[in-house]
């Protein structure tokens, strides 16, 4: 006779299963659905799925998702609307349901889908929800890969960043952000690997602009090195908004010194633009920083720009200020110009006073 409680322990690990796969295709409505286990990997049966179905369908699964993600469709008509997302609109991202009854929960699901779209064989799209967003299949087959490691997921998904190359990178973009919202170190390894030199400059961009967004600690430490000491001004530029996506302490901080010390005039000028765009209460002094101190005229026409991106409040007496008194005239003209550009009060009344002499 079998032990009861091997029995017993078999029928709870049965009933877990059970219940987790019938979680995972919660909220999948005009679906044909089907679960399937990932027992010899995610991408075994990726592969096994695309060689198997000619036409359009969906595969997903779930990983643990960083404490970044929260992703579902929204409808722009009220605030209080959150249904789901037709995975088959026309843009791939249209809003159902109605409005919502229960308040929105203050912190991110801590589980995301990842959403694939096969078809002729390929990948053609890759998306990423919150575990609580409903989903519209559009009346296609859907099929949920149970038992997914997030390390695998990542692995799975870094093979399919190349697919990249082809026009629209609509495959390789939706890889990149999947493995930036996952919660594992794997993550971290393979966007490091894709911000390399010998990478595609489209690739490093968006690598680094979700290191920024996503990553934390880890992603700001490697931004912060590639500013820099990346060769290249036009990525070094774009790892400077990649920072300002950054939640981290030290990121102004850090655009601040690019915008001091950066060997390139271009860049410093772009630090200061992404700057001014923060709304940080730093802004303003580090700007006007580089009225007076930066060598080069462009750099200071770039900041004199930046001080016009500010809030007005802020913005439009640092500029009457500088079209007064700045040495520099062509500083002098480019804050008259801005000014006209505001439309503000104070502007009018300056041109008012200057007329007048």
């Amino acid at each position: 006779m079998r032990n009861p409680a091997v029995i017993l322990g078999c029928l709870v690990a049965l009933a877990l299963s059970s219940s987790a796969a019938r979680a995972d295709v919660s909220g999948l409505v005009n679906a044909r659905t089907e679960t399937r286990a990932a027992a010899g990997g995610l991408e075994r049966e990726v592969k096994g799925l695309l060689a198997t179905r000619t036409g359009r369908f969906w595969m997903g699964y779930v990983v643990p998702a960083n404490h970044q993600h929260r992703s579902c469709c929204w409808s722009s008509r009220d605030e209080g609307d959150c249904g789901g997302c037709r995975l088959e609109s026309e843009k791939g991202d249209g809003f159902f349901g109605t409005k919502r009854s229960e308040a929105l929960p203050l912190e991110p699901a801590p589980r995301m889908r990842v959403l694939l779209r096969g078809e002729g064989g390929r990948i053609t799209r890759i998306r990423t929800v919150s575990q609580d967003c409903a989903l519209d299949a559009g009346g296609l087959s859907f099929v949920w890969i149970t038992g997914v490691r997030a390390a695998d997921s990542v692995a799975f998904l870094s093979g399919l960043v190349p697919q990249g190359d082809e026009p629209g990178k609509e495959v390789q973009d939706g890889a990149l952000s999947a493995i930036a919202f996952t919660d594992d170190p794997a993550a971290d390894a393979a966007l490091d690997r894709f911000v390399t030199v010998g990478q595609s400059e489209h690739r490093r961009k968006q690598a680094a602009f979700w290191m920024g967004n996503a990553r934390g600690a880890r992603g700001f430490a490697t931004l912060s090195r590639l500013v820099g000491s990346d060769p290249s001004p036009r990525f070094r530029e774009h790892v400077v908004f990649a920072l300002t996506q950054s939640r981290e302490a030290g990121a102004i901080d850090r655009i601040i010194e690019v915008a001091k010390r950066d060997e390139d005039g271009h860049v410093r000028g772009q630090a200061l633009f992404w700057l001014a765009q923060t709304a940080s209460k730093r802004a303003p002094a580090a700007i006007q920083a580089a009225l007076t101190d930066d060598p080069e005229v462009e750099v200071k026409k770039k900041a004199v720009f930046a001080l016009s991106q500010l809030p007005k409040d802020e913005g439009v007496p640092l500029l009457i200020r500088l079209a007064e008194t700045h040495k520099n005239v062509e500083v002098r003209k480019q804050a008259m110009f801005w000014l006209g550009q505001s439309q503000d009060d104070r502007a009018l009344r300056f041109f008012e006073d200057v007329l007048k002499r």
